[in-house]
Formats: C-alpha cells, structure tokens, sequence
C-alpha cells in the first residue's frame, strides 16, 4: 500500500466517526441545551500597533476580530497517526496531558488552542446532531472542555461535509425547526458529499438545511466551542473540478458558527482557483496534503513535506491576512527523536511558518518536547514574525536558494534565506530585490543579535543543507521604499482585479545574428540564421516554475524520445500541474500510452476541455511528444495552464510550448565579417520600453555598440565584427510593470490607499490609452490632478511625487476620475530615521 493510499484509509476511518450518522443501536436521544442566541456580525477596527495605523476593515469568516493573526496551539492529528492504537488517541487523559503541558511549557508564549481531531465522536442525538464517544471522555467531553478552558485556552473539534444515508432515513427532527426532518436535507438524488464518500451532500436551497447546521453550530456553541476544522473541503481535498463541491457547505457553516464567533478552518489542499470563497466565509484553509508522512512509529514528517509548500505559499501568500491565513498544517518540530526532520530542517519548517503568517500549531506530543524543540518553539522575536501577520513571498522560485522578504508596517523588513539545496552555501539579500533602494541594519533573530549595517546587501556564511537564516532588515536614514501594487500595506476601495491582462510583464526576446566570414570557410561549413517563423519557448517539465500539487515523480534517462529525456509523473487521480506564463498561447506536450487516461485543462482557472492522453494498444506503448492540447487565442499577457489527473493508471507532463508575440522585426539577422554593415531590427513595444541588448549576461554600450532612432535599434558593425563566427544570441531586453504585476478598477470613485511614515511619496504606474485622469490626496487634501493617458503603452512611470513632508505619518490616497481603466503599479515612500 503506497504512502497515499495509507494516509487516505487512516483519515477516512478517523472521518468516519464524524458524520453525524452511525446511528449505533441504543443511540443516544437526550435532550440537548437550548440554543444560544443569535448576535450579528458587525464591521470592526483593526488596529495594527507597531505601525499605530487604524483602519476600518469588515473582518470576513465567523471568528470576526479574533482572526486578526494566526492562531497558535496544537493538534490532535498528527499524534494519532504516529500512535494510531487502532483510530482512536485522542482520550480525555491525553487531552488534558496536552493541555496541562501546554499551559507549563508554551502558552506563555501565545499558544492557546487544543484542536481535537477526527473521532471524537461516535453518535448522534435525537435531532441528528454528533454526540461524543463515551469511551473516550467517560466523565463526558465536557469535563474535558472545561479543563481546557480551566487552562486559559481555546479548543476546537472536527466535522465534515454532508450527511449520512442512516440520519436521512431516521427522518428524525431537526432541533429548533419542527417543521424540519432530516430526510428534508438531502439532494436528490443522492450525490457524494466529500472525499471519502462517507456522506451525502445536503440541499441548502431548502431552509431546512440550514437550520440543520445551525443547530449543530448552536450545540457546540453550548458546548464552548472556540474553532472547527472543517476536513474533505472541495474543489480541493483531492478533487480539482466541480464533481464535488462543497461551496455551499462552507457558507452555510460559516454563518451557523459567526453567531458565536467560532474559528472555522478548512482542510485539506484547497483549490487556489476558489480563494475568494474561501476568504469569503473561513478563517483559514490548508493550502497542501496532510504534512504527516504516515510513519507510524517512527516518524511525524519528512523533509519533501515541506519542501513541496514553497512553490505552494508562492502562489498563496496573497491571500493571507487578518481575518484569514493560509494553513500548512501541523508544525512537527518539537522533538528530533519523532519529527522526522534533521535539526536544520526543523528550523527551516518553524521559520517557513513563522514568515508565511501560518497557524502555528504543534503536533508533537507537548509532554515530551526536547530542549531545541522548545528553543524553537519560544523564540520571542521569531513568534512576533508570525503574529504580525505579513506573509512572505519569495524574490525568485527559479533557484534552490531563495530569499522570502515581507514589508512591515514600521518600514522594516522580515527576510529568510532558504537554503534548499544540497550543499551548504553562502546567500546573499540584495537591498534591491526587496524594493529598498539604501544601506540597512540586519539583526539575526533566530540567534537575536544585531549583525552590522551594510550598504546594498547582506550576505550569510555557510547556511546548512535545508538551512535558513532569518533577518529583520531595518532601512537606515534616506533610505527609500518602492511598494508593489499587491502589498498587504496597499489598500483599495471599489471594483479592483489584480492583473486580467491589465499588466505588461518584462520580457527579453532572442535576436539570433548568423556570423559568416566568406573569404574565409572554415572546416565546420557555412553557417546560417536560425529560422524562427514562430516565437515558442519550450518548458521542459523539471522547471522550478512549474508547482506539483500532489505526489508527483520524476524520471529521468528513459530513452523513449521525450524532450530532454525526462517526465514528471503521478498516479494519483486530482494530482495537477500549474505553470504561469506570459504569451499568446500554449501546448501540453506529453507522452501517450494504453496505461494513460484523462487529464482536465484549465485556462486562467476556466475549465477548457478534458483530453485524452490514452491510446490503443495495438498501436504500441509510450509514444513520445504528442501535443494533446493546444491553444493559441489568448490575449497577450500572463496566463495559467492548470492539468489534472483524471483519470488512466499514469498522468505525465513532457514540456510545454509557450508562444509569444514576436517584440523583433526580424528577430534574426545575418552579419559578414568579409562585407561587414550595421543589422537594423524594428522594436514591437515602444522604445521607450527597451531596457538594454545583452549577450551572455554582458551588456552592449549604448550609443557605441548600439544605437535607437525611432523604433529601430541598430546593432553597429564594429561590435558584430568582434563576434566569432556561428549563431551570436543577443537578448535584447524589456521594462515591464513593477513586478510584472498591477492592480486596475475601470470604476469612478475607486481609490486605492498607502499609509507610510516618511518624507516624501511618489507614484509610478503605466501611461496608456485606456487611461484617463486620477486625482491624488495627500493627507486628505487634493494636491493634484494626473493626467495618464498616452498615445501607446508605456509602463513605471513616476507620474506624481510630494516632497519635503514633515517626517511623521501620512497617508496617499488616489481616486480615478475618468476613462477606461485606471492602474495602479508602485508607491515610493522616503524615509528619515
């Protein structure tokens, strides 16, 4: 039995226990407590004091105002697996040992809540609503709560979708609504509700299903209850289409338990595709599979466990932040004997969840944490990290070295140096790359002493095989600060997307010059240009741009034709691949086989086509290179091509071919050493846009190796000359929106806001045709009106800036006036400390 497969059969004998349904003989038919009240959920004021900025901000998800950071705590699960003892660890004794030794060891450090997992339950009362297992809590689970609450802490309990097929056909009343029976609840006819198949999805177009969950939400708010983990949520959960979908489950549960203000959490690898419901109605949401490595007995987790949630967060961390985070489950570094984990990765992993504003709750057995467990565990300075609630993102994902920096609202920075290669190295920051333009002070918090000032960087000695070093970066005297678009700091009022083929990215493009000399053949022949009808990029499948979700391998060396010689593969059904690209269109280029069935293609998150990779096999075995899906409509911009395993026993990913619009006219060109002369190429974007011509990564002098007149760029013959002979790669290089990314509204009125401490601001962003006019505020008095509008597209241009303020706190907001589209790129902010 695979790891998968095991981890599947063990949640869902736990999940079993869940769903309200089992329906035992003898099942319980006591009356319950009477159900709260109800109280409304209101707008709150979220008051970030390092930065002593309040802001009015309606909190989505039912725990309101106590979802302002990450949650701190433990839970059940990872435990159960390491120490199964038939499905069934989590008793009243244990619960209570983990909470006495929270409360000794870690809640004076901000831990605070006891999550019970799968199994808790083992009935249901006469209403159809889950009872507690008497076995497990013989004084009754609510001893154990009020232990728990005795302690100063929160405690949570575990539910699922759906209802099962033994409470529909009980037709038993439902509490509160006598006009309701349980067999009023189900979709007809019977649809599966989760992952497992356990139970059935519930019809919430009938008000009875609602009130169904309402009661249940009122039982455990009678119980205490402070948070629910809400498992096999879908699209997600092992599921990436529309087959399962438990949206309305999600609703209907956030609104039962905000009239208690109970923290709901989902689980498990959420489709990214359906943020926005997600933060719509949860407090978080696991953006992965389960992090435990199903060792039981040996093992918590594993190494590539955590390694796969770094491409994961880089497409999550946007979407974190007070009042909803992204959850990597269980942080397993509390005891070498039983993580699983070397002393440097564990501090790799609690970094990781500190910097990505993750829930930080233990799985290890909190009675039994070693000495460097509770080192990492009580960091002061690394916990502060996490409760500040600044999700890090990385500089680049295309190495095995890669810097991770958030911006704080005091102007510092929060910078991780991930080491996740195979050899120890140096790694360097550079100021720049974080958008801080000035020298910097560097304090190292994981060791909680100041390192020194540098100018430009910092470079750190010898991190170990999946090390880290963490780092507050703290902008020194005029030191200015360049903010992205989508910032957490950036706040936007109205209709706003981010990106929608608003955006120009910066690209580079390949001018191939043949380089011939006729009066002298040499024995390799004549050489000749490249032919390039057609501007494709061809992705092989082992890119670091590529993200994995699943279990996926990867082959190497086979020998059957394939590009490159290599495939990833999985055969794990809702098992996917992602890439982002920039272009007009795309290939998926894979392997065909009998053994090989249906994958499922989205486009920018919409569903296109299911296509077949299969074949028959009378036509052989494993034919290589075959373009299964293919399109080429696109707009010009940034797009996604997602792939999902639907079906066959194998799904493989090749490469994939990107097309682009060619920028070069022509993009390839011929130069004679015998009969030299200047090569003439006509620019496809503005040349204003042209950020410099390369060869090898050394630039080309401006006015002396190349010139621009127009939009034609003349490569001079005295710099070919110099050139050997054969096929000269020239990249010629251009600007593009700050980070390739903006955030645009075509609604009047709509504003986006900054808040910075400072001497000056500037705004920068793209002229185009689109655009019209934008007003901009400065401390709530209009300073001026912009004009944006330009005969072609332009991008990064500063188009305001306000100096000589006062050196204290001030707030930039800019409202569109008029035309199509107004865009918003980056925020300049000067400091004096």
């Amino acid at each position: 039995m695979t790891r998968s497969v095991r981890s599947r059969v063990l949640r869902a004998a736990l999940a079993g226990l869940v769903v309200a349904g089992l329906l035992p003989a003898g099942f319980s038919t006591s009356s319950a407590a009477p159900a709260p009240s109800t109280t409304s959920v209101t707008t709150r004021t979220i008051t970030n004091t390092s930065a002593s900025v309040t802001t009015a901000t309606e909190l989505s998800g039912p725990a309101g105002d106590k979802a302002l950071r990450p949650y701190m705590g433990w839970s059940s699960y990872s435990m159960q697996v390491y120490n199964p003892n038939g499905g069934s660890w989590i008793t009243a004794d244990q619960l209570i040992a983990q909470s006495d030794a929270m409360h000794a060891k870690l809640q004076p450090y901000g831990y605070e809540y006891i999550n019970i997992d799968a199994g808790w339950n083992d009935g249901i009362d006469a209403y159809g609503r889950p009872t507690p297992s008497t076995k497990l809590y013989p004084n009754g689970l609510q001893a154990v709560i009020d232990h728990i609450h005795d302690n100063g802490q929160k405690v949570g309990l575990y539910a699922i979708p759906g209802i099962s097929k033994a409470v529909i056909d009980a037709k038993l009343p439902i509490y509160g609504a006598p006009e309701c029976t349980t067999a009023d609840l189900p979709v007809q006819p019977l649809q599966k509700a989760d992952y497992w198949g356990i139970g059935y999805r519930m019809d919430f177009s009938k008000p009875c299903a609602q009130k169904y969950i309402d009661s249940i939400a009122d039982l455990f708010g009678s119980w205490g209850l402070d948070f629910l983990k809400f498992d096999s949520v879908t699209p997600g959960s092992g599921i990436s289409d529309l087959s399962l979908d438990a949206r309305d489950d999600v609703k209907a549960w956030s609104q039962a338990l905000a009239r208690h203000k109970i923290w709901l959490e989902l689980s498990w690898a959420l489709d990214i595709n359906y943020a926005d419901t997600w933060k719509q109605y949860a407090n978080g949401w696991r953006i992965d599979w389960d992090v435990e490595c199903y060792c039981p007995g040996t093992a918590l987790t594993s190494w590539p466990n955590i390694n796969r949630l770094f491409p994961k967060l880089a497409e999550w961390w946007r979407h974190a932040g007070p009042g909803g985070w992204n959850d990597l489950d269980s942080l397993d570094v509390g005891n070498g004997q039983m993580d699983g984990l070397t002393k440097d990765e564990r501090r790799t992993a609690a970094t990781l969840w500190a910097v990505s504003a993750a829930p930080m709750y233990v799985g290890n057995d909190m009675t039994n944490l070693d000495s460097y467990g509770l080192e990492l565990l009580t960091n002061r300075e690394v916990i502060a990290v996490n409760q500040a609630g600044r999700p890090a993102h990385p500089v680049s994902t295309k190495t095995n070295r890669q810097v991770w920096y958030a911006l704080n609202p005091d102007s510092s920075y929060t910078v991780a140096l991930f080491n996740l290669g195979q050899t120890d190295a140096d790694m360097t920051v550079n100021f720049a790359d974080l958008g801080l333009n000035g020298s910097a002070k560097v304090r190292d918090l994981w060791a909680r002493k100041d390192v020194g000032s540098y100018a430009s960087s910092f470079t750190a000695q010898d991190v170990p095989i999946h090390g880290v070093r963490l780092l507050k970066v703290t902008p020194e005297k005029n030191a200015a600060i360049s903010v992205n678009d989508d910032d957490l700091r950036v706040s936007y009022a109205g209709a706003w997307e981010r990106n929608k083929n608003y955006e120009v990215p910066a690209v580079s493009q390949s001018l191939t010059v043949g380089v011939t000399d006729s009066s002298a053949r040499s024995a390799a022949g004549s050489v000749t240009t490249a032919d390039l009808p057609i501007r494709t990029v061809e992705i092989n499948n082992n890119n670091s741009q590529i993200v994995y979700s699943g279990n996926w391998n990867y082959s190497s060396g086979r020998g059957l034709g394939d590009y490159q010689d290599d495939v990833q593969w999985t055969e794990t059904n809702g098992d996917s691949f992602s890439y982002s690209f920039v272009g007009t269109g795309v290939d998926y280029v894979t392997e065909t086989d009998p053994g090989q069935g249906d994958v499922d293609i989205y486009i920018d998150g919409e569903f296109k086509q299911t296509v077949s990779t299969s074949m028959d096999p009378a036509q052989g075995h494993n034919k290589p290179q075959q373009v299964v899906y293919s399109i080429s409509d696109l707009p010009n911009g940034s797009h996604t091509i997602r792939g999902v395993k639907k079906s066959g026993q194998f799904m493989l990913l090749d490469k994939l071919n990107i097309r682009q619009e060619s920028l070069l006219n022509p993009d390839t060109a011929a130069f004679d050493k015998n009969a030299p002369a200047d090569v003439d190429v006509t620019l496809g974007r503005d040349p204003g846009e042209l950020e410099g011509i390369s060869k090898a990564g050394q630039d080309l002098v401006k006015g002396t190796d190349y010139t621009v007149a127009g939009n034609v760029v003349t490569i001079s013959k005295a710099y070919l000359a110099k050139l050997p002979v054969g096929n000269a790669s020239l990249d010629v290089r251009f600007r593009g929106d700050y980070r390739d990314d903006v955030h645009a509204t075509k609604a009047d009125g709509a504003a986006v806001e900054f808040t910075f401490t400072g001497t000056g601001v500037e705004w920068s962003t793209a002229l185009a045709p689109d655009q019209g006019e934008a007003d901009v505020y400065v401390d709530g008095k209009l300073v001026r009106r912009v004009n944006l509008h330009g005969d072609v597209r332009v991008t990064n241009r500063t188009v305001f800036s306000a100096t000589g303020l006062r050196n204290g706190q001030h707030v930039v907001r800019i409202v569109k006036v008029n035309g199509e589209v107004l865009r918003n790129d980056t925020i300049r902010y000067s400091i004096a400390r």
